[in-house]
This record gives C-alpha cells, structure tokens and sequence, in this order.
C-alpha cells in the first residue's frame, strides 16, 4: 500500500507541473541607471531535475546560457551577456539610454553539458525613465577585479560603500560597469593574480567632495604622467581586491549644462562674386629627347653589343673547328680507315662469341667438386631446376687425403 501511495503522489506530482504554465521573467530597467540579472544555475537545476529534491538527490551541472532578443539574433545594444565557465552564473548587464525606452523580451536558452537537455526562458525587461537625476558622475578603475567577479550583488555593495567614504555621502547609484577590454585593454596571461579589471561609474545629486576635486587638477596629472607616489590618492578600500586605481580615475560633472550648438546661419543662397577665373599659366616646353636616349637607347645599343660577343664565342672560337680545318685530307683518310677498321673487327669478335661453348661454371647444376653435369632424369627445362645449389656436401672435407 505504501508502493502504491507513493506512485499515486508521483503521478499527481507530474501531472501538476506538466499542467502549470512557465511565467516570465519581468525586470523594470530605468534610464541612466545599471541593470544586471543574474542566471543563477541553481535555479534552473530545478527546471531540469524537478523530483531530485523530493528524494534527497541534488545535481550541480554545468550549464551555458545563451541569450538574445525575441526575433531576433542577439541581444539590444545597451545589454551585454557573460559567463566565464559552464560552472559559473551568467550575468545579463548594461545601462539603457533614453532612445531605449520601452520593452525588450529577452529569450534564455539553457543547456545542461551533463545531460544535454535544453530549458528556454522568457525575460521581460521594461525600460523605463530615469528615476533620478544623477548629474555628479565619477568612474574609477578597479585593477583586481574581473567583470563576473564585480557584477554580484554583493560585491557592488562592498565597492559603494567603499567609495561612499571617498566621496562623503551615502546617496550613490550605480551608473555603468564595463570591463577594461571592451575599452581596449589588454587580455591578461592565464596566471593566478592577473585580472582584466574594470571600471566602475557611480553617480550623485550630492557634489564632489575635496578628495575627489583632485582628479581634476593639473598637479594630478603631472603625477601620474611622472609615474611616481600620488600625493593626493584618498582611496580607500575595505579589501584589497576592491582597490581603486586613482591615476585611472575621472570625474564627469553633468551639473553644467553643456550650451547647445548654434543654428547655421541661413544665407540668400546665392554665390559672392569672386572675379573672373583666371587660369594658371602653362608650364614651359619640355625635351624629352635626352631622357629617351638615356633610357632606350643606351640600354638597347648594350644589349646588341652583347648579343655580337656571345655569337663570335660561341659560333667563331670554337677548337673543333680549327682543328677539323688544320687536318689534311691524308689525315682525315687515315683517320677514317682506321675507325672503319676496328668496327669490322668489333663486329668480327661479337659474332665468334655466339658459338664459343659455354663454360662449365655457368652451367646451372655444375658440381665444381666432381665435374659433373645434371642427372639425366632431372627435367631438361632449367626453369623447374634452381639456379643455385649447393656446391660441395656439408662436413666433407675437399682437401686430398695423403
């Protein structure tokens, strides 16, 4: 009865979450202000493996996320998606802008590397108006820190709250996160205390604080241009990784309001006169025959003079020729016999080599030791008979005995 009970719950429980329906995901986004969701992995190990919890099994997969836009193949461009390991959360992040009001649907496909199932998401992201005027901006540079590693909750609070000391008030908001290689920074070496690092914008309705005017003055830029100890660095930082580098920091005072362009001034459309066109004089009257001789006919006048040194070697030095026209034809006659003569008998010698006999030692199954030819009942095709034999008896002694 147990069994059954148990089946009956599992059944029940399958047919409730075939039957409930997946709800989106709704973010609100203001304007001017940093955005970040993270995918947490845990959460979609329940998606996976719903019933693993009901019986004391708990997964940790590796997972990847891919993300982009409903209809279309990436994502908009104020948002920006990255996950460093399939073991690791993924982070969509990014700072909409005023021509990015409205909603964005955002599709999560998720693949499970462990048993390659796929999960897909809806995320709504509503992007609406500021919130909050923020017009005291500053950006500092964090050199130990990595994009993935600054993007947690967490660790935004602890960076605010540390640049909360440097700027006197608590009333900050995170403005942007941008790792240093998308501002063309270098990728680091795959070594342990090598970071990317990246920059942090915070912004304020509360002015700058005398630590943070600094940046802006012309002894701190002559500092940091030497390379030496900044006089003025007020950083302060609660754990090392959350550092700030103060030559790599800036304020952005959107406090002034910057004064617009001027309007073009609208004219009658009609062209000044500007007198009448005179046109440039001519150049003098070049000769060019000195220039052609140079490069034509030099070069040509070399090559044929060449070509009749070649053809006189080669054609009017030669010994042979000589030597042919010294002979007399007495010589030459002599000459003549005698090359008739030993080819008669070159022909002569060749034709008496077909008849000589043959000698033993060629023979195919001649015995050096005896003298003796092969057995008459060996066949008379030598092809069946092999060409070497053995040519004395094993442990015979061939010498003569006294």
């Amino acid at each position: 009865m147990a069994d059954r009970g148990n089946w009956v719950l599992t059944l029940s429980v399958c047919m409730v979450y075939l039957l409930v329906v997946q709800a989106d995901i709704i973010k609100h986004a203001p304007v001017g202000q940093l955005f970040v969701h993270e995918l947490n992995r845990e959460v979609y190990q329940n998606e996976f493996e719903p019933f693993l919890k009901h019986y004391g099994r708990v997964y940790n997969d590796p997972m990847v996320f891919k993300c982009n836009k409903q209809q279309f193949p990436d994502l908009p461009r104020w948002l920006r998606f990255t996950q460093r390991h399939p073991y690791d959360n993924g982070f969509l992040y990014g700072t909409p802008l005023p021509q990015d009001l409205g909603k964005s649907i955002i599709e999560v496909f998720v693949t499970n590397k462990r048993s390659y199932e796929t999960f897909k998401d809806r995320l709504v992201i509503n992007v609406g108006h500021a919130e909050k005027l923020l017009p005291y901006q500053a950006e500092f540079f964090i050199g130990l820190r990595e994009i993935e590693k600054a993007l947690p909750f967490e660790v935004q609070e602890e960076i605010k709250q540390d640049i909360q000391l440097i700027w006197g008030t608590d009333r900050l908001d995170y403005v942007n996160i941008t790792s240093a290689l998308d501002r063309g920074g270098r990728v680091p070496l795959p070594l342990p205390g090598h970071y990317e690092g990246v920059y942090v914008k915070l912004g304020s309705d509360q002015p700058y604080s005398k630590c943070l005017q600094r940046l802006q003055t012309a002894d701190h830029l002559r500092e940091c241009e030497a390379g030496g100890k900044i006089s003025g660095d007020c950083s302060v930082c609660s754990i090392p990784a959350n550092c700030v580098t103060w030559c790599k920091s800036a304020l952005i005072d959107l406090s002034r309001p910057v004064p617009p362009t001027p309007a073009p001034t609208m004219g009658s459309g009609i062209l000044a006169w500007g007198g009448e066109f005179m046109p440039p004089d001519s150049p003098p009257e070049r000769d060019f025959i000195p220039d052609y001789i140079v490069t034509i006919i030099v070069p040509f006048a070399l090559a044929i003079l060449l070509c009749l040194i070649l053809a006189y070697v080669m054609c009017c030095r030669r010994e042979g020729v000589q030597k042919r026209d010294a002979m007399t034809p007495e010589i030459q006659l002599y000459h003549h016999h005698t090359i008739q003569g030993n080819s008669s008998e070159l022909r002569n010698m060749a034709g008496n080599r077909s008849s000589a006999p043959q000698p033993l030692s060629t023979m195919p199954m001649f015995n050096t030791r005896t003298g003796q030819r092969a057995p008459p009942d060996y066949p008379s095709d030598s092809v069946h008979i092999p060409l070497i034999m053995a040519q004395q008896e094993p442990n015979v002694d061939t010498l003569p005995r006294k």
